[in-house]
């Protein structure tokens, strides 16, 4: 590994210990770091932790769960951020705008709708999310144009309408009284409920997508090249450009089954991840990952502490993520690399 990426990935993962040690330690029942470090020593020696019962109820069952859960869900969504916006050569596209989010969230509340179990969400969920980004493309490479980055993002900007119109049709038929407010309340984001139950169908599909991903980081560099290019150098453009969107709309689809549409993850955070280890995608995977659990844990901590009541993820990212895309439009006709 090159020397230069070695102090980027040292932030990227000083952020994530930060924002795990926040997310433990903030809350209306404050925990220290000493109580902490003891509970975790008591637990890696098989001894009995010298902190009240209540604290280590709060530490294990509480924030245990949500504070994996929130780590897992901010590093696939930036990990398939980073492999969108390598693979369709564009700064500016992420789950969201491309429609995995709006195709996974359609999936999952018409699962919701019809009582299923978390699998059969989760299922629903990736098909809704790999339709919509394939839609995307399609539309997308069937339309000539001189900036067929504008034609992309406007295809993801319509599939996206389409998509949150179907979203509201079945929130509309939904019952009011049971299914309407959890839908209304999953469809903002949210990890309030999360449980140790939740993060297996959440662990599994998010760590096989992103092993995919990091299988292919060689060969996602190649496929940053026009295609012509990346088949010169002995690389099936076509198959692998399917096995990544699969990968990446597997892990997007996981996140929205398990803690609904939580935007701007996928588009600001590999940016913050390139300018820090560069366009490598052996390094900038890794980097994306510990970037967005860090990330993720930081606003999940403010969602649930900076107000009487739990705000919801996803007006929190769109906070930090809106300034963010203006500024990056306004700098798109820049070399990017």
């Amino acid at each position: 590994m090159p020397r230069s990426a070695a102090p980027g990935l040292l932030i990227a993962f000083l952020v994530l210990i930060a924002g795990l040690l926040i997310a433990f330690t903030v809350g209306r029942y404050p925990v220290g770091l000493a109580d902490l470090y003891e509970l975790l020593s008591a637990k890696l020696a098989g001894r009995a932790a010298n902190i009240p019962a209540a604290m280590e109820n709060v530490i294990l069952q509480v924030r245990g769960p949500r504070v994996v859960a929130a780590a897992l869900v901010g590093a696939a969504l930036a990990v398939a951020g980073t492999a969108f916006q390598g693979l369709f050569r564009n700064p500016l596209v992420s789950p969201d705008i491309l429609g995995a989010s709006s195709g996974a969230a359609l999936g999952a509340v018409l699962g919701i709708f019809f009582s299923l179990g978390v699998f059969a969400i989760q299922a629903l969920a990736f098909a809704g999310g790999l339709v919509a980004v394939a839609a995307v493309y399609l539309i997308g490479s069937a339309v000539r144009s001189r900036d067929p980055i504008l034609v992309l993002v406007l295809t993801g900007v319509v599939i996206g309408s389409l998509l949150g119109a179907g979203v509201g049709m079945i929130k509309y038929l939904a019952d009011p009284y049971n299914q309407l407010p959890a839908m209304t309340f999953w469809l903002l984001g949210s990890l309030a409920a999360t449980g140790v139950a939740d993060l297996v169908p959440l662990l599994g599909p998010v760590a096989l997508g992103t092993l995919v991903l990091v299988a292919l980081r060689w060969r996602m560099n190649v496929m940053s090249l026009p295609d012509e290019e990346a088949r010169a150098l002995g690389v099936p453009a076509g198959p692998l450009r399917i096995v990544i969107v699969a990968a990446a709309t597997l892990v997007t689809s996981a996140s929205v089954a398990t803690a609904g549409i939580i935007g701007w993850v996928g588009l600001v955070v590999p940016h913050i991840a390139r300018s820090l280890v560069g366009p490598d995608f052996a390094r900038l995977l890794p980097a994306a990952a510990l970037l967005g659990g860090g990330f993720l844990l930081v606003i999940d901590t403010l969602a649930r502490t900076m107000a009487p009541i739990e705000i919801p993820l996803g007006i929190l990212t769109a906070l930090v993520g809106t300034p963010f895309f203006i500024w990056l439009l306004s700098s798109v006709s820049k070399t990017w690399s």
